[in-house]
């Protein structure tokens, strides 16, 4: 019986008591790959993962990402695996419209592209 209470009142404390979910947003775009995003109490730095942009359009990638992902602005993550305690990852717009190595991609801006 004390079982069957325990579970019941960690069932009503979950269907009761919404998480709020809180997603990360663009803290600042480093360069055309290495972006910083956080949350109400961490930072996080990511690679965005399968982008190796030439030296000479660094500038333009980095432009452009920044134009289109403004500082403040609400991000997904999918990560996929860590490099020297970097995070690598794919990053989305909160509507999950845009990514940024599609981005980079789409204005043949990076020489590498990795399948979904």
């Amino acid at each position: 019986m004390k079982t069957l209470s325990k579970f019941l009142i960690i069932v009503c404390l979950i269907v009761l008591n919404p998480l709020v979910v809180n997603s990360a947003e663009i803290l600042q775009i480093k360069s055309s790959n290495t972006i910083l995003v956080g949350d109400q109490n961490r930072n996080l730095t990511i690679r965005l993962f399968c982008v190796d942009v030439n030296e000479k359009d660094e500038l333009e990638a980095t432009n452009l990402l920044k134009s289109e992902f403004s500082r403040g602005s609400k991000v997904k993550i999918k990560p996929f695996g860590f490099n020297d305690n970097v995070l690598l990852a794919k990053v989305f717009n909160i509507e999950g419209t845009k990514e940024m190595t599609e981005l980079l991609v789409a204005k043949d801006l990076t020489s590498e592209i990795c399948p979904s």
